[in-house]
């Protein structure tokens, strides 16, 4: 999985900006993200009118994960509404920490980084295994 067609997962993440459902801030979000399989995954935000329930993209990719067979992100490009890089917020970074790993490269506006720089010592599945 060394060759990621970041430009093809960019137009899947500007695809799914186009189902987002954000009638209240406007603020439209699409993800992709490719899996350890080859599989492409995908999401979009989903507000109400509860505002803290939303639900953020990467929250819509990583259950279409699950959903289509499970397995580890290896790559995820997030975009806003005008298709530019767009770094997800904290509890999508554990999400996909949770779910790719420190290796799961992520593009951001900085270019592409590795989960481990995003969210450095992350908290994880590793941490619980060493409960006293």
């Amino acid at each position: 999985m060394s060759d990621i067609d970041w430009d093809a997962l960019r137009e899947r993440a500007i695809e799914m900006t186009k189902r987002s459902y954000a009638p209240y801030s406007k603020y439209r979000v699409g993800v992709a993200g490719i899996t350890d399989d080859g599989r492409v995954v995908a999401g979009c935000n989903v507000e109400n009118a509860a505002y803290g329930v939303a639900l953020c993209a990467e929250c819509g990719m990583v259950s279409e994960l699950h959903a289509t067979g499970g397995g580890k992100l290896v790559a995820v490009y997030c975009v806003d509404g005008r298709g530019e890089p767009l770094m997800p917020c904290g509890r999508c970074r554990q999400l996909l920490w949770e779910n790719g790993g420190a290796l799961c490269r992520l593009m951001t506006p900085e270019g592409v980084q590795t989960m481990a720089q995003v969210l450095p010592q992350a908290f994880g599945p590793d941490n619980l295994a060493q409960r006293p």
